[in-house]
């Protein structure tokens, strides 16, 4: 599977060193070149400087031909906007979007993109353990 992830902090160089070492091919992108750092000294995918809001960065990423993308920055609206790009422009089959604000997660849901806020997951978590 061809995948393309932005956001190279610590979610996104983990899942690229987790798909890579499947064999998957990967490619990374960030706006910070520092941020590659967090990759593993095995990762045999492409890191690649710039913005995932770009189409033309996104096409030098390989988006075309991509099975897969994951938006995974910091900021929501980055996520959301590059989830649409990819999913509406590019034809991409299966994109995925990090989304922390609970609400704006459940309205993109409901508006079809694949959008998961770890701020519920990790709250539901907490709640499950003080319970049990």
């Amino acid at each position: 599977m061809k995948v393309v992830i932005m956001g190279c902090g610590r979610v996104g160089a983990q899942l690229a060193g987790l798909l890579d070492t499947d064999g998957h091919s990967v490619t990374v992108l960030d706006t910070d070149a520092y941020s590659f750092r967090r990759l593993p000294s095995t990762f045999s995918g492409t890191a690649l400087i710039g913005n995932g809001l770009n189409e033309e960065v996104l096409k030098k990423a390989g988006i075309e031909e991509a099975d897969a993308f994951v938006a995974v920055t910091q900021g929501d609206n980055r996520n959301v906007m590059a989830a649409q790009i990819a999913k509406h422009i590019f034809n991409v089959s299966k994109v995925v979007c990090r989304i922390y604000d609970p609400l704006r997660q459940e309205l993109y849901s409901m508006l079809g993109l694949e959008a998961i806020s770890p701020t519920t997951i990790f709250a539901q978590i907490l709640k499950e353990k003080l319970e049990s």
